[in-house]
């Protein structure tokens, strides 16, 4: 059985590998760190070594057992682009996600130069989306990265937004999450920001997901934007059937 997420915007994680290093200022509140070493204080054997990257080979094959179609979102706790992540290993999951082709993959990495470095090295699957974390506009170069790689769906996750994103370029990006911080020490995010981003994946016709205002207590912030929730996918792969059940506008 997969694990089931409660991410807003997919439905399950697969973690071929966990642990990861502080890269920029969006890590600075990492969740996965934290949860990483509350599930090695609970004696949960994969989190042995905390946060520490280590790769798990034994799980590589994982999605080939899970039967039911499910949006799938690679490494929750780590970033599969890390420097310590073998290229071999990198294309042994892309093999996997190849293999499981009734799933929806998505992966997502803010080591972008890397991803990039590898992007003719990997055979690029039609069920793999490709994101990069962009949380400020000095990382912006990310989205550039991205573009010029083989995927065939790109999306951005702006989470945690940690200011305005008011000239984005957008073309051949699928798909946009924009996201508030979450838990101890969240940092503030504006609405200006947000619908700023909305407006602009509305004149550029791409999907536009706004995953939650966030702060201390993201429940209750909730996740409305000007009386609407914005749940939108990929309009080429919004009525897939695994997907249907995020399609909730």
């Amino acid at each position: 059985m997969a694990t089931k997420s409660t991410i807003e915007w997919t439905e399950a994680t697969w973690n071929p590998s966990t642990g990861c290093d502080s890269l920029s200022p969006g890590c600075e509140n990492c969740y996965a760190e934290r949860m990483a070493h509350r599930l090695k204080a609970m004696g949960q054997k994969k989190y042995s070594k905390g946060f520490q990257l280590t790769l798990h080979p034994d799980t590589l094959e994982l999605p080939l057992r899970w039967k039911e179609p499910q949006t799938i979102f690679v490494n929750s706790m780590s970033d599969l682009f890390h420097h310590e992540v073998p290229l071999k290993f990198i294309q042994q999951v892309f093999s996997t996600m190849r293999l499981a082709s009734w799933h929806q993959f998505q992966v997502l990495t803010k080591r972008s130069g890397r991803l990039l470095a590898f992007s003719d090295e990997i055979d690029w699957p039609s069920n793999v989306w490709m994101g990069v974390s962009v949380e400020s506009e000095g990382y912006s170069a990310r989205i550039d990265h991205l573009r010029r790689t083989g995927a065939r769906i790109k999306f951005l996750s702006l989470e945690p937004l940690l200011g305005p994103l008011n000239a984005l370029d957008l073309e051949g990006i699928d798909w946009v999450i924009v996201g508030g911080e979450s838990g101890p020490g969240a940092r503030p995010i504006l609405p200006e920001w947000v619908t700023s981003i909305r407006d602009q994946c509305d004149q550029a016709r791409v999907a536009f997901f706004f995953k939650q205002w966030g702060g201390v207590q993201k429940k209750r912030a909730g996740r409305v934007l000007e009386g609407r929730t914005y749940d939108e996918l990929p309009r080429s792969l919004a009525q897939a059937p695994s997907l249907v059940q995020l399609e909730t506008r």
